[in-house]
């Protein structure tokens, strides 16, 4: 889905699951992906902190046509969206905490 300005926007519908209230943290995993595990626990302690903020974690190999159609390259990839699932920000690598943090200003 696109915005009138053109920027994409995500909904429960591409990803499985309910967006935040505020925002949404969606991680995009591999099965055999060590950084994948780290970036998981790092996403949920940042959504159990921050108050309207979910987690979703998509399998990247079990959601191919969602992969290309985002141009996910590499795992894991963070992509944080905004309360209206606008793509605020991306990442690809282990985030650090702060980062996170930071990030969801942007969204929120």
């Amino acid at each position: 889905m696109r915005d009138g300005d053109g920027s994409r926007r995500l909904g429960a519908a591409e990803l499985g699951a309910e967006l935040g209230e505020r925002a949404t943290l969606v991680q995009f995993s591999s099965a055999f992906c060590q950084p994948c595990r780290a970036t998981r626990r790092t996403l949920s302690e940042v959504a159990a902190m921050v108050d309207g903020v979910s987690h979703i974690e998509i399998d990247a190999e079990s959601r191919l046509e969602l992969v290309r159609t985002l141009d996910i390259a590499r795992t894991p990839t963070v992509l944080v969206l905004d309360a209206a699932g606008r793509v605020v920000r991306r990442a690809s690598g282990l985030p650090r905490r702060a980062d996170v943090i930071a990030a969801l200003g942007d969204a929120v």
